[in-house]
């Protein structure tokens, strides 16, 4: 097999694109057969001269604007679409699931205690429009009213963040509010500042992308939703290698699954009315680490068993001990995925008797099993998280 000349029309200006380029970077790690071909740009640049005299055999494009689609058209050669807008859309395409990454975000907030829900999205961009939809039927499904901010094509100027800060004053309290990318996210905590909001007790907020660099330069640090761009630019490069072949490929989208919730401080609410169940989750969720019994629990807040079993039904929707395993297991399936230690390092460092326990327990309430949890989150296609469960 010769060399295959590839192209990529994938900007270098933001994490998610950057993380398409990691996937398709491991791809040709196992085909080393392809010769990339790539130049620094946004996601707005049709300025592709870089490419002139340029014969190639394929193209893995980013194609959210007009100009792009025009290029891909005249090229007229095997390509695979890495955006959602669908400009060209008899391309075989590979995006990030919105609707789960709307669903997570709302059962994120609820799980929390909130029951007022808004979105912060861009117009500009299809996969924006897409989560916006998906979220307004997830809080329709609840019973809510769902709440949108549109950020202007022009993008945010001061007057704008005013705007947004204005919009936020007005909403409900306490809202939990999904930012359609993480960028949009630490607009809505800028905006907040200016509107005296504190956040998380009155506004929380949840990002898309899970940069890690604007994650933790925004007061308080973003919790984001980690979409799985690995896995995302891997397949789509495996798709462009079956059309360099001759295959011919289904058009449409391949929808991959977002990894994870990375939950820090400007989702960290507890907003639930009983104050005893709410002082009973800080009372847990701040002794993850720990073989928390029961009756610890209720001895810290003065109740029974079964009176406080009956607050956390009624509020939660599960009993005390139900909530500790559920925090418990947050906690392991964190540490599966964000380290390499072994199964009985991590039950050593959460003060579990045995890592046997912990693994049987860990399968019961996620349906995998951790090794299982471990390859799904760090593999090719990425499922349902523990906080689902």
């Amino acid at each position: 097999m010769g060399t295959r000349h590839v192209a990529l029309l994938v900007e270098t200006s933001n994490a998610y694109a950057r993380g398409l380029l990691v996937g398709v970077k491991k791809y040709v790690g196992e085909h080393p057969h392809w010769s990339l071909y790539l130049a620094e740009h946004s996601r707005h640049d049709t300025d592709f001269s870089w490419l002139e005299g340029w014969h190639g055999d394929g193209v893995l494009a980013r194609i959210e604007n007009e100009g792009t689609a025009r290029f891909i058209r005249r090229l007229g050669l095997p390509t695979v679409d890495l955006s959602a807008a669908r400009l060209v859309p008899d391309l075989p395409g590979v995006e990030t699931d919105d609707g789960t990454i709307a669903r997570w975000a709302v059962g994120h907030f609820a799980e929390r205690g909130l029951r007022n829900f808004a979105f912060c999205g861009d117009e500009r961009f299809a996969w924006s429009v897409k989560r916006s939809e998906w979220f307004a039927g997830h809080v329709r499904q609840r019973g809510a009213t769902p709440h949108e901010f549109r950020m202007k094509p022009s993008g945010m100027l001061a007057a704008d963040r005013e705007r947004l800060a204005a919009w936020l004053g007005d909403l409900p309290k306490p809202v939990g509010v999904l930012a359609c990318y993480d960028i949009a996210g630490q607009e809505v905590l800028e905006a907040c500042k200016i509107a005296g909001l504190a956040v998380p007790d009155a506004v929380a907020v949840i990002g898309v992308d899970n940069d890690e660099l604007i994650g933790n330069l925004t007061t308080p640090p973003l919790s984001s939703i980690e979409p799985n761009t690995t896995a995302t630019g891997y397949l789509a490069a495996h798709l462009l290698d079956l059309m360099m072949q001759g295959h011919s490929l289904e058009p449409g989208l391949r929808l991959i699954e977002p990894t994870r919730i990375v939950a820090r401080q400007s989702s960290d609410i507890l907003a639930v009315d009983d104050p005893l169940v709410s002082e009973a989750l800080r009372f847990i969720r701040a002794r993850s680490d720990q073989n928390l019994a029961v009756s610890a629990v209720l001895r810290h807040v003065g109740l029974s068993r079964r009176a406080l079993d009956h607050r956390f039904a009624a509020t939660l929707g599960r009993t005390v001990h139900g909530e500790i395993i559920r925090v418990r297991m947050g906690h392991v399936a964190e540490l599966l995925s964000s380290t390499d230690w072994t199964l009985q390092q991590i039950a050593e460092r959460l003060n579990f008797s045995h890592s046997e326990y912990m693994s049987v327990v860990f399968k019961k309430h996620t349906g995998q099993s951790p090794g299982q949890y471990r390859r799904t989150v760090n593999g090719s296609v990425a499922r349902q998280a523990f906080w689902q469960a």
